[in-house]
């Protein structure tokens, strides 16, 4: 081999050696690596994926009934919600999030997003005995228009229709396809405060007398049921 040769070869060699670990011209440096969807943990994270937009951010202010409504994680208790989170909800627009229901959540994951709702809650926040969760007894309609003119029609319009500057009409057949008998209970019980609406313990007709019975309540839900068009 000739000397210019030689020198060609070991010129080639010393450029390979010192390529070696180095990124190629123009290649990005390699980022941190991403989780797969299955190895997301964090509340924040998976509340925002799959939560926030019924349930609104933080909890609150979302077209489905506020999670950080203390009354309401009192009243249903770990099991409820963690029934309806890995099960969703039949009747209503709330999917199952679990695997095993056909969701796209692990076992663990649903766990994080429990613990992470019921974190929310506050001892001492019923102050008594409340309604249960499910209805115990068969609705009266007749009775529960009763109720609702007493302790709803302030707000709602005697008719469930709304009144001015209030709510829009809870009677609408779009709104109550899409909620269940169990949906409008809670939200009765539980009530809005992120809209402005009272739990079952507020008296709005005015007289300021009593809160709600179980069964007023169990009335109102089967007048407002009453009033579906449909299936």
């Amino acid at each position: 081999m000739s000397a210019a040769s030689s020198l060609c070869l070991g010129l080639l060699s010393a450029l390979c050696l010192g390529c070696i670990g180095c990124e190629a011209p123009g290649r990005p440096a390699p980022g941190p690596e991403v989780p797969r969807p299955d190895q997301v943990m964090e509340f924040a994270a998976l509340y925002q994926q799959n939560c926030a937009g019924c349930h609104g951010d933080k909890g609150k202010s979302g077209a489905a009934i506020s999670l950080d409504n203390a009354v309401y994680l009192a009243v249903a208790g770990e099991t409820n919600v963690r029934q309806a989170t890995a099960k969703g909800v039949n009747g209503t627009l709330m999917p199952p999030f679990a695997k095993s229901a056909g969701g796209t959540l692990t076992d663990q994951q649903i766990d994080s997003v429990v613990r992470g709702i019921l974190a929310w809650s506050r001892p001492g926040v019923l102050g008594g005995s409340p309604p249960p969760y499910a209805a115990s007894s068969k609705g009266d309609p007749t009775q529960g228009q009763k109720a609702f003119s007493e302790f709803c029609a302030r707000c709602h319009g005697s008719d469930g229709k709304g009144a001015e500057d209030a709510p829009g009409s809870i009677v609408d057949p779009a709104y109550l396809a899409l909620v269940s008998d169990q949906s409008l209970r809670t939200t009765i019980i539980a009530g809005r405060p992120d809209q402005g609406m009272p739990d079952w313990r507020s008296d709005i007709s005015g007289s300021g007398s009593r809160a709600m019975t179980d069964q007023e309540i169990t009335d109102v839900v089967a007048w407002l049921a009453a009033q579906r068009t449909g299936p």
